[in-house]
């Protein structure tokens, strides 16, 4: 399935148990295309909708052992989930621009006294010894965020089906608007 990130909220269980959750609105989605092992060489659905005057694909790969039971032109919502069904969720997370070494890799930076003026929050040396070049991999700054992030095991709380929306428990990654893959588990 395919859903939009709305914003994270409480939810609160018929025992009196307050569980992050957040809200995804989860439009009906079409079944665009089937793709078969015997015909494509793969198993695959391709399913897609539309916001705002923009119409999003996505291809959703199955293993040889899933069987597939909708036709292409269908309809799928959020009915086809229960609440207490296990979700992989993937997302792209916020982009956080252009970030130092302290914010992009949690270095502690340098202490506040015996000659630093200015270098409280620098990377410190990044050759060494006889080395005339600088080591690949080396951590520095640079660009941070926007990167797809990929949950699993996340919890169904509950379904509107009249309002299309559905709450995971946790938090899921990204920006309010942005294009939430769901495939259950």
């Amino acid at each position: 399935m395919l859903a939009t990130k709305e914003n994270m909220t409480q939810y609160f269980t018929a025992d009196g148990v307050v569980i992050p959750v957040t809200i995804l609105s989860v439009p009906p989605v079409t079944v665009k295309r089937i793709f078969s092992a015997e015909k494509d060489g793969y198993n695959s659905v391709q399913v897609g909708f539309s916001i705002k005057k923009n119409k999003i694909l996505r291809e959703f790969r199955l293993k040889p052992s899933d069987k597939i039971d909708v036709k292409e032109g269908a309809s799928v919502d959020v009915s086809v989930f229960t609440p207490g069904d296990l979700l992989q969720i993937s997302s792209v997370s916020k982009g956080k621009g252009f970030q130092g070494v302290v914010k992009r890799h949690r270095f502690a930076g340098g202490p506040r006294t015996h000659g630093q003026k200015h270098s409280e929050r620098e990377a410190g040396s990044i050759g060494g010894g006889l080395r005339t070049h600088v080591p690949k991999g080396m951590r520095m700054p640079g660009r941070m965020g926007g990167d797809r992030i990929t949950q699993k095991n996340l919890k169904v709380v509950s379904i509107d089906k009249e309002n299309n929306i559905m709450l995971v428990k946790g938090a899921i990654a990204g920006k309010r608007g942005s294009l939430v893959e769901i495939v259950s588990r």
